[in-house]
């Protein structure tokens, strides 16, 4: 779902913008489960199967949620 995102964000040249919006979306539509799901992923496996401003994006969530705890 969240490569799904990215596809809907692919026009952006601006791979940082497109992260950014990204990110803003997850953290603002997701419910918290489905964030701390994607988020363990890519804490486990780097998230492999997330294409680029995904991955970005859910690397600022995870940095954030660290930050949190």
């Amino acid at each position: 779902m969240a490569n799904d995102i990215g596809a809907f964000f692919a026009n952006e040249e601006d791979k940082k913008v497109a992260a950014a919006s990204i990110r803003q979306h997850i953290h603002r539509y997701w419910d918290p489960r489905m964030r701390s799901r994607i988020i363990a992923y890519y804490n486990e496996t780097g998230g492999g199967e997330l294409e680029g401003p995904v991955r970005a994006a859910i690397q600022q969530l995870a940095e954030e949620t660290a930050a949190k705890a």
